[in-house]
């Protein structure tokens, strides 16, 4: 109905209008992630943003579908000899969508109100950012002025780390402007109204639904740097995020792809062979111990535990279409990611039953009952984690000769739960936050978050993390997930895959498999949306 009405329209419209030229409208149809927020501004709030400012936005660099770091706003950068300071230079000419000039005061006042107003993403600027003073900062030691950032020009700025990051570059892919010009006047409240969210990226939001955060962007005539729109409207529709709302939709003409759930693959592939398009999230599901708990205190126990999971097994049925097997805390494809480390993974059910023999349990006998505990959640990890519990807990059974219960937590409850010790065993899911090894690497650093504390390891990360040369810092990173495989002090299971149903009518980059054979559509947001064709 909706294609019947638009070419009615134009009909008429050609009728009245025969001496005008008429040129059509490219619109993509899209679902979103989320209903709720309030504020599109990714530098207010990440975890309870609107709709999707990264692409109404301009950060300093970003990853295009290779992940393969790009400048943007940056046209170049460069590091100090002793490693501890970075200067970005900006790309010259660059506007806001109300004509004022994108300025790097912009992006200093954007860190500078994150660092003083408590927001959700403040660790990432001073872990992965390792800006001078950023901690200090924020817990109000000391004065915003003596944040390690500044704007040395209008075209210029200067970023100071506590200790080398040569991964920076990476980091800022998630550093967007602020207008401060607009702020001055208005508050945070700018970026809650179609009207005064003024853009300095490659769309503008035409109108907003705040009942569900339904959007129509348009291309900014504004914007003159990389990455520009090859189509002139995108729809997005968070009510069409469910599998199960937005196949249909996708049937019926309002979407041109949709994700796919475990049931709707086989239909799909018959119904439309040839458009699914995979997606190998950067991601992986872990077991974690508790290391100085009992039973899971004896390595050996541990080591049980590691060469008991047939993984192989596990992805071709239960989670058949939705996650391949993991062998390394690092995912395929992700930098670092290494056969050396993957090769060592093995299932291996005798060696997996003399392990529980030397730790006193043959067979299993006098092992206790265990539970391990997984937090309540939707997306790929929820459609993973209960059939792959079930799985283990009956090869457990099987190969072990143990019972393994499983209980499930809201996701404070677990967090809390795994950071306080109260139990000895989890499933553990993590997403990367940014695309370099220390991401991953930080869950157990320092303690991390499950309280692990292993000298050998710190010591490799810490020297990993400031390393100038890539070389240097790969085979560090390499040693450091050694330490863990010889402690057993975590096991990997799997990499969640993503399915989506793509429409023929989409075209370009955007939708094309990548190098390793996976298509991320909307994961890379701003990638996506500006190399799509239609």
């Amino acid at each position: 109905m909706r294609h019947f009405l638009k070419l009615a329209g134009a009909l008429v419209t050609a009728t009245l209008f025969a001496t005008t030229p008429i040129t059509a409208q490219t619109t993509v149809y899209s679902a979103g992630d989320t209903t709720s927020g309030t504020y599109m501004d990714y530098m207010k709030t990440v975890y309870a943003r609107a709709g999707n400012p990264e692409i109404i936005q301009l950060p300093l660099t970003s990853f295009d579908n290779d992940y393969v770091l790009n400048p943007m706003a940056a046209e170049s950068w460069a590091q100090s000899e002793d490693g501890l300071t970075w200067t970005f230079k900006l790309r010259p000419g660059l506007v806001w969508s109300d004509g004022e000039p994108l300025r790097a005061s912009d992006y200093i006042f954007a860190l500078q109100r994150a660092a003083t107003t408590g927001y959700d993403f403040a660790w990432y600027w001073g872990y992965a950012g390792g800006i001078e003073n950023w901690d200090a900062v924020t817990k109000g030691e000391k004065d915003v002025s003596t944040l390690g950032i500044k704007a040395v020009d209008d075209l210029t700025i200067e970023v100071k780390t506590a200790a080398p990051k040569p991964y920076l570059p990476s980091v800022v892919s998630l550093w967007y402007p602020v207008p401060k010009h607009v702020w001055d006047k208005l508050g945070d409240e700018y970026a809650a109204n179609v009207e005064t969210l003024v853009s300095s990226g490659p769309f503008i939001v035409e109108s907003w639904e705040k009942s569900n955060n339904k959007m129509v962007l348009v291309k900014n005539p504004k914007y003159t740097g990389p990455w520009a729109p090859q189509v002139d409207r995108l729809e997005i529709d968070p009510t069409l995020g469910a599998p199960e709302v937005g196949l249909p939709a996708f049937m019926a003409g309002e979407a041109d792809f949709s994700y796919l759930n475990a049931g709707q693959i086989p239909f799909v592939e018959q119904r439309f062979p040839g458009q699914i398009a995979k997606n190998a999230v950067f991601a992986t599901s872990y077991i974690s111990f508790g290391l100085d708990m009992p039973p899971f205190d004896n390595i050996n126990v541990r080591k049980a535990f590691q060469a008991a999971i047939n993984r192989d097994e596990m992805t071709a049925t239960v989670l058949k279409d939705l996650a391949i097997p993991g062998k390394s805390l690092l995912p395929p494809g992700y930098p670092g990611y290494n056969d050396v480390i993957t090769s060592q993974a093995v299932f291996d059910p005798e060696k997996a039953k003399k392990f529980m023999a030397e730790a006193g349990y043959p067979d299993g006998k006098g092992f206790p009952e265990v539970e391990i505990w997984y937090r309540d959640q939707g997306g790929y990890n929820g459609a993973i984690s209960g059939p792959m519990l079930q799985y283990l807990q009956a090869q457990f059974k099987d190969i072990l000769g143990i019972t393994m219960n499983i209980k499930i937590l809201p996701q404070k409850d677990w967090m809390a739960g795994m950071m306080e010790k109260k139990n000895n065993l989890f499933l553990a899911p993590y997403e990367y936050d940014y695309l370099d090894p220390s991401n991953f690497y930080g869950i157990f650093f320092n303690g991390g978050r499950h309280n692990h504390h292993l000298q050998a390891y710190d010591d490799l990360v810490a020297k990993a993390d400031s390393a100038p040369k890539w070389e240097d810092r790969e085979k560090l990173y390499e040693q450091a997930e050694q330490v863990l495989i010889d402690n057993a002090s975590f096991v990997p299971l799997v990499h969640p895959i993503t399915n989506a149903v793509v429409s023929t009518e989409l075209k370009g980059d955007g939708t094309k498999p990548n190098k390793l054979g996976f298509s991320p559509l909307r994961q890379l947001a701003l990638y996506f949306y500006t190399h799509v064709s239609k």
